[in-house]
């Protein structure tokens, strides 16, 4: 295993493989020695390499000065050298370099040049097998790949240096990859001021700092397959921030991800109306379609960090309309700023809660914007039916309001104010027209069946105050 004390403690310390051997323990100096006189055993040529690596301890965008700092070895084989490293093969130290972890990872057994080249660099520049090879300040220039960003099948990431500029207090990161991977990221420890969306084959990601100076930036993966919730570091960036956008503040309940991607579509929204992220709204109103491949219910909900909106609220500024297995929201915003559309989802016939799936960030500048909440509606409302006015659950006092909804298979509609007002049915559409005088709500009541003698209430509005 690593020897930690002896790290610290160079005097405790022997590398001759004899006692490296008996202990049990040494640091890469002792592995890779005895790694050399095992190899001379089994008659396998073989290579005692020194250099400078990106181990623990090294931070993004350090230059390296003075004695090489890490040992690891070559061995010729079919009539060529191959690298390895046994010290990182066998486990991990943790960043204080104060407990070793065994965990074995074959990624630095014979590793291809080029990946090598990522984080070992030999003092004898032959030794990274590489032509043409790379010089000192190329490495430390150099993104920083650690193994788990190749077992996991990423191919590329750019920006390809380690240290990121923010240019108008923006910068971008992409990966590219094969098989569907999920992502995070964490900018100083929160996902906050970032916007990740998920591509068919890698993510990208806007990062919008909100202090200036260095923000360190890591990504994380996972394989969509893997049932284990465990995210593994596979890159790391420094981003240097010299302004700041402050409109770019996302809102609190933003949720990373954002917008619809393959993972959307696995859980039956397909054809996204709005592909993007962010959904710009001038008139404060917005519409998002999407084709329903399974058969659920789907839930959606508002959030913004200056809203005083309500748990009911926050529903019913959307109204969602169904069309056979297509399902519109219809979005009309309390005021101006940024909100998260929120897309909850469960299978039909399951009883229980709905699953949060994904959401997108609606934006809008327009300060005049106040739209009021659409109607109340009740358990007898179905999901096909429709409101084609008035849409606002807010109607004004002492007026004649127009209604007309599509529902079928009733017998009658009511509007009931201070009066009753029928609705006539032509077309599918139940149309008429209600007085508000005198009333503070007024509500809509179906007849499902014309025999019944009860009404069961659907929607119910509000009546401004005078």
């Amino acid at each position: 295993e690593y020897d930690i004390v002896g790290y610290h403690n160079k005097s405790q310390l022997s590398s001759k493989p004899i006692d490296v051997l008996q202990t049990g323990k040494s640091i890469c100096e002792g592995y890779a020695g005895l790694f050399e006189q095992m190899c001379s055993i089994a008659g396998i040529q073989c290579m005692k390499l020194s250099g400078y690596s990106k181990g623990y301890g090294y931070k993004m965008g350090q230059t390296f000065t003075g004695d090489s700092d890490h040992a690891w070895n070559a061995v010729y084989l079919d009539g060529r050298w191959h690298l390895l490293d046994s010290t990182w093969g066998s486990g991990v130290v943790d960043d204080s370099f104060t407990k070793f972890t065994f965990r074995y990872n074959e990624f630095y057994f014979l590793t291809h040049p080029a990946l090598f080249i990522n984080n070992h660099f030999p003092d004898n520049s032959n030794w990274q097998l590489l032509k043409p090879t790379l010089t000192l300040k190329d490495f430390e220039n150099n993104m920083l790949h650690n193994s788990n960003f190749y077992m996991l099948g990423l191919l590329t990431a750019h920006p390809e240096t380690a240290v990121i500029h923010t240019v108008n207090g923006k910068a971008s990161v992409s990966v590219d990859c094969r098989s569907a991977t999920l992502f995070m990221f964490k900018l100083k420890g929160t996902d906050e001021h970032g916007l990740m969306t998920l591509k068919k084959h890698g993510m990208k990601l806007d990062i919008y700092p909100q202090k200036t100076g260095s923000h360190k930036l890591q990504i994380f993966a996972k394989p969509s397959k893997a049932s284990e919730e465990v995210y593994n570091c596979v890159l790391e960036y420094v981003v240097e921030c010299k302004s700041v956008d402050k409109a770019m503040r996302f809102p609190k309940d933003l949720h990373q991800p954002v917008g619809p991607s393959w993972f959307t579509e696995r859980q039956g929204f397909l054809r996204p109306s709005h592909p993007d992220p962010i959904i710009h709204t001038n008139d404060g109103r917005c519409s998002v379609t999407f084709t329903l491949g399974k058969d659920i219910s789907v839930l959606a909900s508002l959030h913004s960090d200056n809203s005083s909106l309500t748990e009911d609220m926050r529903r019913r500024h959307i109204m969602q309309i169904h069309r056979g297995n297509q399902i519109e929201l219809k979005i009309h915003l309390p005021h101006a700023g940024n909100f998260v559309l929120k897309i909850y989802a469960k299978k039909k016939s399951d009883p229980g809660n709905y699953d949060y799936i994904f959401n997108y960030l609606i934006t809008c500048l327009n300060t005049e914007v106040k739209w009021p909440a659409f109607p109340q509606s009740y358990s007898k409302w179905a999901e096909d039916y429709e409101i084609l006015e008035p849409l606002s659950g807010l109607l004004p006092a002492n007026r004649n309001v127009q209604f007309k909804l599509k529902m079928h298979g009733i017998a009658k509609v009511l509007v009931q104010a201070e009066n009753t007002y029928p609705l006539t049915q032509s077309r599918g559409y139940w149309e008429g027209t209600c007085n508000t005088s005198g009333c503070r709500e007024v509500f809509v009541m179906v007849h499902e069946n014309a025999n019944h003698s009860f009404y069961s209430h659907v929607l119910k509005y509000e009546v401004e105050t005078q």
